[in-house]
């Protein structure tokens, strides 16, 4: 009698424990929220103790781990708030998808999740064995103590000394060698391209980040990481295995690029996505860009948005807001192509251009070009707003891939 009661009472504790763990596991659904949508994952965990934990991500915004405490959770139901976002979820799972609802700011919105994460396809991304050589290396920036590390991929028809290369400068933040967002990887797909079509490329994560070792970080400006590539160049002419040596800089990397230019430290440069006016210029237009596509009325002067920012105390905006790139510009002989996207929001493209084009040296292999139905990454978008980088699937244009090849091999 006895085992057949402590057999039933394990039965009991068994059904009990599953059916409580039932909501386990990574959730995904899409919030609709007016103007945009958003995708939004919540992780639920039961431990051995049987305490209930979650965390939340937002993928299209590029947030990840969030806190979440839980309020309530059953077999069928859940509760959290996300203290952070001062925002809730509420939920019954229904089958294999939980029905339920998101809240913040007083806002209410319908959120059905279902079980598992979403799967993206990156279609350009190339796959390992490449049909071309690469090298793991090091440079060093002395000045500020920092080893950088990176790929050299040497393109199928390498020849010593002839083989023209091009340094990769990533944009603002503290990005890998590929410049990956959203499993996209700008970088590795450009420099995959080319070294199919007889160019090399040297990309290297930033400072401090990725396999790179030193460099201060926290009161590093535009001007600082310009050191680092710096050091990339110096480091690509002492190995005496190329031919011409250019720098190509995407967003803040086009600031650094022309930065190069004007010291005369390259023989040409591509600037993706490049600023051309004053640092305070370009970001007013950024936010009322943004506002815009958000369905807001409201736009800043340049003055209001820098006093909205005047006690940030961040060294990096600090130098950005003041930085003209008119004179680097202007002080730069090597060729130049400057490329941007109509759908650019993070760096308006009739603006930034136009800049570059009134203060470039005439040079008869400039390349100055907008390209309709482009974003600041060089993908073909809709709107042109960071919601839409993850759910497109092309990484870099095609047709943005073809003119780079062609205007570096047409360089003499």
């Amino acid at each position: 009698m006895n085992k057949i009661l402590s057999f039933i009472t394990f039965l009991l504790f068994a059904t009990t424990s599953y059916a409580q763990n039932r909501i386990d596991g990574v959730w995904t659904g899409k919030l609709n929220a007016g103007a945009q949508t958003l995708t939004i994952v919540i992780h639920v965990n039961h431990d051995s103790n049987g305490n209930t934990t979650s965390s939340l991500d937002s993928p299209d915004q590029g947030a990840s781990d969030i806190p979440a405490k839980v309020d309530y959770c059953s077999s069928d139901s859940i509760a959290i708030s996300i203290t952070n976002l001062g925002a809730s979820f509420k939920g019954r799972l229904k089958g294999d998808e939980i029905n339920g609802e998101f809240s913040q700011m007083g806002y209410n919105f319908p959120l059905n999740l279902k079980r598992g994460e979403e799967k993206l396809n990156r279609p350009q991304n190339p796959t390992k064995p490449y049909p071309y050589k690469t090298e793991e290396v090091t440079f060093t920036n002395a000045t500020d103590k920092a080893i950088l590390a990176g790929t050299i991929c040497y393109p199928t028809n390498y020849q010593k000394g002839k083989t023209p290369v091009m340094l990769m400068v990533t944009g603002s933040g503290l990005e890998n060698r590929d410049e990956e967002v959203f499993n996209h990887k700008p970088f590795l797909v450009i420099a995959d391209y080319l070294a199919r079509n007889g160019i090399a490329t040297l990309r290297y994560d930033d400072r401090s980040f990725g396999e790179s070792k030193g460099g201060d970080v926290k009161n590093a400006t535009t001007k600082d990481f310009a050191r680092d590539a710096e050091a990339g160049i110096t480091y690509l002419k002492s190995t005496k295995k190329f031919g011409k040596v250019g720098v190509l800089g995407h967003s803040e990397g086009g600031s650094i690029a022309f930065m190069l230019g004007a010291k005369d430290k390259v023989d040409f440069i591509i600037s993706m996505a490049g600023i051309g006016v004053k640092g305070d210029t370009v970001l007013t237009a950024q936010t009322n860009k943004a506002m815009e596509l958000a369905g807001q009325t409201k736009r800043l002067t340049t003055l209001q948005y820098r006093v909205n920012t005047m006690f940030q105390k961040s060294p990096w905006l600090n130098y950005f807001i003041d930085y003209d790139p008119a004179a680097d510009i202007a002080a730069t002989r090597c060729p130049v192509m400057a490329i941007d996207g109509d759908k650019d929001f993070q760096v308006i493209s009739s603006l930034n251009l136009a800049g570059i084009k009134k203060n470039l040296h005439e040079n008869k292999y400039n390349f100055i070009r907008e390209y309709p139905s482009l974003n600041h990454l060089f993908q073909h978008c809709t709107t042109g707003a960071l919601s839409e980088y993850r759910s497109i699937e092309e990484t870099v244009s095609p047709e943005v891939l073809s003119d780079m090849a062609k205007w570096i091999h047409a360089l003499k």
